[in-house]
């Protein structure tokens, strides 16, 4: 395991900052890519600058992306899961009243940016034979009133879907990671019954440890609702 390389966009915080020590404990090489450097940064340090390399990147510029994946692959040769995993929430307000300059960056990072991330990476992947996981969302799979980021992960999940036929006989596994509620900085207050980042992780670690006739295509992962 420890010669493997695990890519994780979205790697500053959150699910991605969990994958990355989840993955970190079971022996991968990392390469994080987030715009918070300094976090990043932070997570070098904390797991060695042998087994992990931080790069700046906004998932929106093919450019940021292609180096990022040129980077990857000067410092550790090869490229064997990538996690595409940054995202923006959403604003309150609907599709009547919310602030419409926000559906953009939202709609440029959940789908443009995923897209990108596959575009850059499947040359690496293709001679890996490596992994593919997105981060969806329960909200990708329900309606939601109003809600542009539920229509984003909709987005996505047709992604995963249509990217699985796309890679269909090549040896790519592809892996929709799709949480519910889950305590991150998307939210100013804890929300309550809520998944931790970790839990999320540790989905993402089970679909990628499987052997390699072994593709799970869907992970849907929400909260146990609360006792009565």
């Amino acid at each position: 395991m420890n010669d493997r390389v695990f890519l994780i966009t979205g790697a500053s915080s959150g699910i991605g900052a969990a994958t990355a020590r989840a993955a970190h404990r079971e022996g991968y090489q990392l390469v994080l890519a987030a715009r918070s450097a300094d976090k990043l940064d932070a997570l070098v340090k904390e797991f060695g600058p042998e087994k992990a390399l931080a790069i700046s990147c906004d998932v929106t510029s093919m450019d940021d992306q292609r180096a990022m994946v040129d980077q990857a692959l000067e410092h550790f040769g090869r490229i064997d899961a990538v996690f595409a995993n940054a995202g923006r929430g959403g604003s309150p307000g609907g599709f009547s009243e919310a602030d419409h300059e926000s559906w953009r960056a939202l709609l440029l990072t959940n789908v443009y940016g995923v897209g990108l991330t596959i575009q850059a990476t499947l040359p690496a992947l293709r001679r890996s034979r490596g992994h593919i996981l997105l981060t969806g969302s329960a909200a990708g799979r329900a309606t939601i009133p109003g809600s542009m980021y539920s229509a984003s992960k909709w987005a996505v999940t047709g992604i995963g879907y249509n990217l699985r036929e796309e890679l269909r006989g090549t040896g790519i596994r592809v892996t929709l990671i799709e949480p519910g509620m889950v305590d991150t900085a998307f939210f100013d207050q804890a929300p309550a019954h809520a998944l931790q980042d970790r839990d999320i992780a540790n989905a993402v670690l089970y679909a990628v440890n499987q052997p390699p006739h072994v593709d799970v295509n869907e992970i849907l992962v929400r909260p146990t609702p609360p006792m009565d």
